[in-house]
């Protein structure tokens, strides 16, 4: 009986979670967590204009988060800089110096950059009026309610008169200030950074902003907060080949996934916004896919992409997330039903439930026994039970856990061979041709440099090999574990991978050990002749 008294503790949580969560049919509505209040020293009845000024201060405080980094003088932007952390970078061009009204932007831009109207034109930011005069059965009514939220979070600022209504939002309300009448086009006009949407979506722009305070791994796996949207920059700029390196063009590759923490327009795609578009998993493709994070690969050739791509088009993704299961008719999960979704409720906070981070390590796999992991783990499984039985659910993540711990160990294996060899002095070139990594990397084996630099034999292949193992493979063997793609964790991007990466890093081991023992046997034996 004593084995299995943790397993019924398990389970009697598990279960007591999926009680409380079938309780709430429909979900109720999100809450700012409270991590968040305490962070910033106020309380959950804040009005919003207190709420949103703390949230901003913060998030554009540079010894919070904001500006350039530990780095910043190591790296200058380059033009593409501005259009992605355009608070630090983006001022006017010189041909737009002079003076526009409000009403003059749709006219001159109907013909300039009519993409960008038509979008606009779309959106409900657009006609608000259009939403107003829903009927209450349209899966959008909803909607109605955030513009009450959203005037009355203007009106806290004193940004909207009492018993005054929006209209529309235009172009001058996100690019000069909410209620621009104009300005200069130049000197004027901005590129909305996450807090000038914020303005308005407080509520929104603070649950994002809650992932740095929701993240505290207790065992220091990561920094506080990371990784996330809310700082996605800031883990940008303080990778270290990221600012030593001179390619800046290829450096700002990374930074394009990484705006997230710099602007909204990532997933809300400007300058429609629509909402229908973002709850599709087509909208985390951009960023979530690829060597070191195949998260849209993995979920759409599992069954639940399968069942999306063959019949989400009957879906209605106009309904709330948290109609989703309930009348919006959708049969399978997406990215956003999981990682939304914490505690029955959806917010803009996606890492709630977070527990293998970016880069599964030995120091995560060797404790997934603390509470703080366990706690994460049950959520998730209350959150698959929507649909699975909670067994099936408890079953398939002990089958995450466990497989992606068994890859992390062919990591650690091939990580001990690289070691040894760079501790040896053995990799090749090491003693003749090893020039050291741009500051302020420092030369360590198979480092995260290796993958984005390169001089004389410094990184060497067996080096290379291992970076890849350590930075991608392991991820794409979680991400296929994780998404629930066989294929994937098993053959095609992981565990087979990893199997073949570290056989060619211990032929390489075997033949330069072996070289070396053959170049000392003839260095003592010309040694002797003489």
């Amino acid at each position: 009986m004593g084995p299995r008294q943790p397993a019924r503790r398990a389970w009697t949580k598990v279960a007591a979670l999926l009680a409380a969560f079938l309780l709430v049919q429909a979900p109720a509505s999100a809450e700012v967590p409270q991590e968040l209040y305490d962070a910033l020293g106020i309380t959950p009845d804040a009005p919003p204009n207190v709420l949103y000024d703390a949230v901003a201060a913060r998030y554009r405080d540079a010894a919070q988060g904001a500006g350039k980094g530990k780095f910043a003088d190591l790296w200058e932007p380059i033009p593409m800089s501005a259009y992605l952390d355009p608070t630090l970078f983006y001022t006017g061009r010189d041909e737009l110096d002079f003076d526009v009204e409000a009403a003059d932007c749709v006219t001159c831009h109907e013909s300039i950059t009519p993409r960008w109207v038509h979008g606009w034109q779309k959106s409900v930011h657009g006609d608000l009026n259009a939403i107003r005069a829903l009927p209450d059965d349209d899966s959008r009514a909803y909607k109605k309610a955030m513009i009450e939220e959203v005037e009355g979070n203007l009106r806290s600022m004193g940004l909207l008169p009492e018993g005054q209504s929006l209209e529309q939002v235009g172009c001058a309300d996100c690019h000069m200030g909410v209620g621009s009448a104009g300005g200069n086009h130049k000197t004027d006009l901005r590129l909305p950074d996450s807090a000038a949407c914020g303005q308005c979506h407080v509520q929104q722009f603070a649950e994002r902003e809650s992932e740095r305070d929701t993240l505290t791994w207790p065992q220091e796996q990561w920094p506080a907060g990371r990784p996330s949207h809310a700082l996605s920059m800031l883990a940008n700029y303080e990778t270290a080949i990221w600012a030593g390196m001179a390619e800046r063009e290829i450096a700002e590759g990374c930074t394009m996934c990484h705006t997230t923490q710099a602007t909204c327009n990532q997933c809300h795609t400007r300058h429609e916004f629509s909402a229908a578009q973002a709850r599709k998993p087509e909208v985390c493709s951009n960023c979530h896919n690829g060597v070191d994070h195949n998260e849209f690969e993995a979920f759409m050739l599992s069954r639940h992409g399968i069942i999306y791509q063959t019949g989400g088009a009957e879906w209605d993704w106009d309904a709330p997330l948290s109609e989703a299961f309930a009348s919006a008719g959708y049969t399978a999960p997406t990215c956003q039903t999981c990682h939304m979704e914490a505690n029955g409720t959806y917010s803009h906070n996606l890492v709630q439930k977070v527990r293998w981070g970016f880069s599964p390590m030995p120091s995560i796999a060797d404790n997934l026994d603390h509470p703080w992991f366990e706690e994460r783990k049950d959520l998730w499984i209350a959150t698959c039970s929507q649909c699975h039985a909670p067994s099936f659910a408890q079953s398939y993540f002990e089958m995450i856990d466990k497989g992606t711990a068994q890859g992390v160990g062919l990591v650690q294996q091939a990580e001990a061979v690289v070691k040894g060899l760079y501790e040896d002095g053995l990799l090749v070139g090491q003693a003749t041709n090893r020039p050291a990594p741009p500051e302020p990397e420092a030369d360590v084996p198979g480092g995260f440099f290796g993958l984005f630099w390169t001089e004389g034999n410094n990184p060497s292949a067996a080096e290379y090999e291992y970076a890849q193992m350590w930075e991608q493979e392991i991820m794409r063997h979680f991400k296929g574990l994780a998404h629930a793609n066989p294929g994937g964790f098993t053959y095609t991007y992981g565990w087979s991978e990893l199997i073949g990466s570290l056989a060619r890093i211990r032929d390489e081991d075997t033949r330069l050990r072996e070289r070396a023992a053959l170049e000392a046997r003839i260095e003592a034996l010309e040694g002797g002749a003489q």
